[in-house]
C-alpha cells in the first residue's frame, strides 16, 4: 500500500487558538472577553443558574405545583377512649369516624393518657404516644397501609 492510497477517516480540522491575531482564533481565542466563562477550566454544575434559584428548584414552588406525597392523618391517643375494641387498626378507626377511610397512613400522638389495655397497629407513632400505649399495658407495631382496592380486584 502507498501512502496516496491511504483511507482517511476523519478530516477534522483541530483548530491551534490563541496563537496570534493573524491565526484566526487569536486573543481571545473565541472565549468572548472576561467572565468565568473565559477563564481556564471553566465549568458549571448542571443547573446552575449564576446564585438565583435553579430552574428545577424553582419550579415546585410556583403556583399551581400540588406535592402526591399522602399526609397521615393524625389520631391522637384520647381518641383510642372511645374505640371499644382491643386491638385498634385504621379500620377500626375508620368503622369509629375518627378517620374517612381506613387505606390512609395513619400516625399516634400524644393528648391525653389511655385508661384501658390496647394494641395498636397503625402505620406510625411519636415515642411519647408508644409509651402512654405500654404504661397502660398495650402494645405498638408499626403496619404498611392497607393498599386501596383497584377497580381489577373488584371483579
Amino acid at each position: 500500500m502507498k501512502y496516496h492510497q491511504l483511507e482517511v477517516k476523519s478530516k477534522i480540522n483541530k483548530k491551534r487558538v490563541g496563537r496570534g491575531i493573524s491565526a484566526g482564533q487569536g486573543k481571545t481565542a473565541g472565549r468572548g472577553t472576561k467572565g468565568q466563562k473565559a477563564r481556564a477550566g471553566w465549568s458549571l454544575r448542571p443547573g446552575f443558574a449564576g446564585g438565583q434559584n435553579p430552574l428545577m428548584q424553582q419550579l415546585p414552588k410556583l403556583p399551581g405545583f400540588k406535592s402526591h406525597k399522602v399526609k397521615p392523618e393524625n389520631v391522637y391517643t384520647d381518641q383510642l377512649n372511645t374505640i371499644k375494641d382491643n386491638e385498634i387498626t385504621a379500620v377500626t378507626l375508620a368503622k369509629a369516624g375518627i378517620i374517612p377511610n381506613p387505606y390512609l397512613s395513619v400516625k399516634l400522638l400524644y393528648r391525653g393518657d389511655i385508661k384501658s389495655k390496647v394494641d395498636v397497629k397503625l402505620t406510625g407513632a411519636s415515642v411519647k404516644s408508644i409509651d402512654t400505649i405500654e404504661k397502660s399495658g398495650g402494645s405498638f407495631t408499626k403496619v404498611e397501609r392497607i393498599p386501596r382496592p383497584t377497580k381489577q380486584d373488584s371483579k
